[in-house]
């Protein structure tokens, strides 16, 4: 899946290389939301998931990037955001997927949890390539 970017509107590109980052991709997906009119509630699951994501992909990953934007389709609109690290990818995404599951000292909530709070994910990961997780919060 490739986020459906609204016509005219880029993406804008943000990196992920540090923890002061991560607070800067939630107020750029705050904005998005609001500027999208998601509800409260859809606001705060798109935020908590790319906040999930982008730590993933500074802690597992080694750093990458985000795109993040507006997103359209079908006469839907929505929030997107692709999340991508040149890391060591994901070996197995079965389990990477199961709750509960960790590979480092958190929960286990993250990708299944991530998944949940959003209507399209999309994992895309091959070992010692990297990993790019897409997820869209569409308005309802």
């Amino acid at each position: 899946m490739t986020a459906p970017w609204s016509a005219g509107e880029e993406p804008q590109t943000y990196p992920i290389g540090r923890n002061g980052d991560l607070v800067h991709i939630r107020q750029a997906i705050r904005a998005l939301a609001q500027r999208c009119r998601l509800s409260l509630v859809d606001q705060t699951k798109m935020i908590t998931a790319a906040s999930e994501l982008a730590r993933n992909t500074l802690i597992y990953g080694g750093g990458g990037t985000v795109r993040a934007g507006l997103v359209q389709s079908g006469g839907r609109r929505g929030v997107g955001a692709v999340f991508e690290d040149s890391g060591p990818g994901i070996p197995d995404i079965e389990q990477a997927m199961t709750d509960g599951w960790t590979s480092g000292g958190g929960l286990g909530l993250g990708l299944s949890g991530t998944k949940r709070l959003v209507d399209d994910f999309q994992l895309d990961t091959a070992v010692g390539e990297g990993t790019a997780v897409t997820i869209i919060k569409w308005v309802r």
